[in-house]
Order: structure tokens, then C-alpha cells, then sequence
């Protein structure tokens, strides 16, 4: 499954990804409008249950791109970043 990866001008680690490229029809207006004046393309990913995703469930974005148009990575929480830093620093090294 296809997915188009926007990323906030408002909001540091939101991103947006939608079915198709440019097509905000499925997303509320007020969830388009907390992204800032418009969200910025980053990539376009090619979703599998085999591949997972760093910080989202490849099969709950899956779903949601099926059910709703559009799935939304909230930015992690303070206690979620720690371990994320800590596992980081443990791979570098």
C-alpha cells in the first residue's frame, strides 16, 4: 500500500500521511489547519506488514489509510523521547 508523508510547518514531528499525493479531501479541515498553512511533502513510502515503521504501527496505518483517507504521527511524548534517546545512544555505540 502507497502512502504520502507530509510533515507540520505548526508542530515539530507531526506528520500527516495520506492515500494520495495532494489529497487532503479526507482529512478534517481541522486537523489541515492545526498542520500550519500547509503541510510539506517529505516521501512517499510503500507500506507492508514485513516492513515496519520506526515509530508508527505499519498495520494500524494501514488501517487507517483504508478506513479514513489518512493516519496522523502524533509527535512522541517527553517519557517516550528519553527511551528513544537512550536506545539511540545504545546503537551508536
Amino acid at each position: 500500500m502507497k502512502t504520502f508523508i507530509y510533515k507540520s510547518t505548526k508542530k515539530e514531528e507531526l506528520y500527516l500521511y495520506i492515500a494520495n499525493k495532494d489529497d487532503f479531501s479526507d482529512v478534517p479541515q481541522e486537523l489541515y489547519d492545526s498542520m500550519g498553512k500547509e503541510p510539506v511533502f517529505v516521501m512517499e513510502l510503500e507500506l507492508s506488514a514485513e516492513r515496519p515503521l520506526a515509530r508508527e504501527d505499519v498495520n494500524l496505518v494501514m488501517q487507517n489509510l483504508a478506513n479514513q483517507g489518512f493516519h496522523v504521527q502524533m509527535p512522541p511524548r517527553p517519557e517516550k523521547l528519553g527511551e528513544f534517546m537512550n536506545a539511540r545512544k545504545q546503537h551508536l555505540h
